[in-house]
Formats: C-alpha cells, structure tokens, sequence
C-alpha cells in the first residue's frame, strides 16, 4: 500500500529520478529488486499501489533511503543574522567571508557573506578548475573578479567570474558588502 500523504505521482518522480541517477535501465532495476518490470513501470508511470516491500526493495537497489521515495522534502528554512555565522578573515586584506551555506551533498555551491574595508585588496589565487564565482554587490563599492580586468560595483551590482584564475575583491568605500556565491561546475 501507498503511504497516506505518499501520493503516487511523488513516488512515481522520485523512482524515475533515482534510476536516472543511478543509469540503470528498467529492467536491471526490476531485476536488482527482484519486482517485475511491469511493476516497476507501473509505478514509475504513477498507477499501480507499491506495497512497503516492493519500495523498500527499490530503496535498496537504488541506494536511498526508503523515505527519500515516499515523502516529500520539507522546507526547511536557515536564518543567520548579522554578526552570526562562522567569519574567516583575511591575513592580508581587511576583508571577512561569513559562511551563510556550504554546499550540501550533491550541491556543489558555497554560499558566503563579504564585508570589506578601503585598503589592501583580497587577492585570491586560482580555485580549483570549473570554479566561478558570482558576486552581488548590496553596499559600498567595490572592484570585483579578474584580477587583471576587476569591474567597478555599485550596490544591487552582480558580477560572474571564472574562480578558477586570479581574482580580486577590493573595497573603494567602508563597510562595503556583498554576496558570493561560489560554484563549483
């Protein structure tokens, strides 16, 4: 039977999504299993009423927790006020990087708070290959991205950037902040 509050279009999506993940066919689902294949199109398809065992069986096969088929994911909401958050300052530049978001698993993005002071720049060498770098600018103003090539930010500003070469985060006015996000492709 179907869980109540399990409908069966989730179920359907979180299977079809799992076994795109994984690349597995139906067939060798169905089969690692141990359903038939029908069944298993069934169900991907949204018809049919998957028992307990038949999803855990699929949760087995496809590695996930049997809730991850069946429930649907809560919101869950992150608040870090000002001043909060772990800060990492810079040896040579008065500048402070609040994490906001690390990346959770499977996401490959860091989420960080930026305060700046006038004075020596952040320079930041090369991240690893793939990484860019977005930043939004809310106060002050600032020369953000290549180091070679930084543009002038106003607030509201945004600037994209290959994180994976030289880059630069000067301040030009006090308390100047920004976003950055930094993803990893």
């Amino acid at each position: 039977m179907s869980q109540p509050g399990a409908p069966l279009s989730f179920i359907a999506a979180s299977l079809q999504r799992e076994r795109r993940r994984t690349g597995l066919s139906l067939a060798e689902l169905a089969r690692r299993a141990g359903i038939a294949k029908s069944t298993l199109s069934q169900l991907e398809s949204g018809a049919g009423n998957p028992s307990v065992e038949t999803l855990w069986a699929l949760g087995v096969a496809l590695d996930v927790p049997f809730a991850q088929l069946v429930e649907p994911p809560r919101p869950r909401v992150q608040v870090i006020r000002k001043g909060e958050g772990p800060a990492l300052a810079s040896e040579r530049a008065d500048y402070v990087a609040t994490v906001l978001s690390a990346s959770p698993p499977n996401a490959r993005r860091d989420i960080y708070l930026v305060t700046a002071q006038p004075g020596e720049p952040r320079e930041s060498d090369p991240h690893m290959p793939g990484v860019v770098e977005h930043v939004v600018l809310s106060t002050g103003r600032a020369l953000v991205g290549l180091t070679d090539d930084p543009v002038e930010l106003a607030p509201g500003d945004y600037v994209s950037y290959p994180g994976d070469r030289p880059h630069v985060f000067r301040a030009l006015e006090p308390d100047t902040a920004a976003v950055l996000v930094s993803e990893h492709v």
